[in-house]
């Protein structure tokens, strides 16, 4: 009798895994207009559109999260990694939103660096989320976790490279130095949002064993 009372427990897993697109849509738009296949004013309006599917996927899941009372792992997990999954997207919209914002022409190589790391790491998201529906080592997601740290540790060395090369070209050009200075930071946030996802489904797995 009790278990008609309850609410039905609700996939949590279809909304990671829903994010996870998203993650990789945003990204691939960042990496096509940094490798100039992509003007950055539709850049910009395509991610935006995505950046607000994400929102509503990330609402919705958190509103089920207060209505269910059997969830498949710990709930502030679940809200964790929601939100940082959400996160992700919302860097690269601000980084895609800021190189239309300012106009920039000459696109700096260590941004498409960050950009082809980033696509690597929502590949590896997808992967990963698609595993928490079967944890355990089985699921592959100890190894996918290890890629992930790899990834954010490789967009650290790009990162400081790029600030070194930024500020010892263009002494003379500060506002040039500040836009870029801006993006870049938002492209390497993201890279450790990515790692921090990792970190929350290696907590999940440790819960789990």
């Amino acid at each position: 009798m009790l278990k008609h009372l309850l609410p039905r427990e609700t996939s949590f897993f279809d909304y990671f895994e829903k994010l996870s697109v998203h993650i990789s849509e945003a990204c691939v738009i960042l990496r096509e207009a940094l490798a100039g296949g992509m003007d950055l004013r539709t850049a910009s309006s395509r991610v935006k559109d995505v950046e607000h599917a994400a929102d509503s996927i990330t609402h919705e899941c958190i509103e089920a999260l207060h209505k269910t009372f059997i969830t498949p792992f710990d709930r502030g997990d679940i809200h964790n990694l929601v939100k940082h999954l959400d996160d992700i997207i919302d860097l690269v919209e601000a980084a895609v939103v800021r190189m239309d914002l300012y106009e920039v022409d000459a696109i700096r190589p260590e941004a498409l660096e960050l950009a082809d790391l980033l696509v690597k790491a929502a590949g590896t998201i997808g992967e990963t989320v698609r595993g928490l529906r079967r944890l355990g080592k089985s699921s592959g997601i100890p190894a996918l976790c290890i890629e992930l740290h790899r990834i954010e540790n490789q967009a650290d060395v790009v990162h400081r490279t790029a600030l070194v090369r930024l500020f010892h070209e263009n002494e003379e050009r500060a506002i040039y130095v500040f836009k870029w200075k801006e993006i870049l930071e938002y492209l390497e946030r993201a890279t450790d949002q990515c790692e921090d996802v990792a970190n929350i489904i290696e907590g999940v797995l440790i819960e789990a064993s």
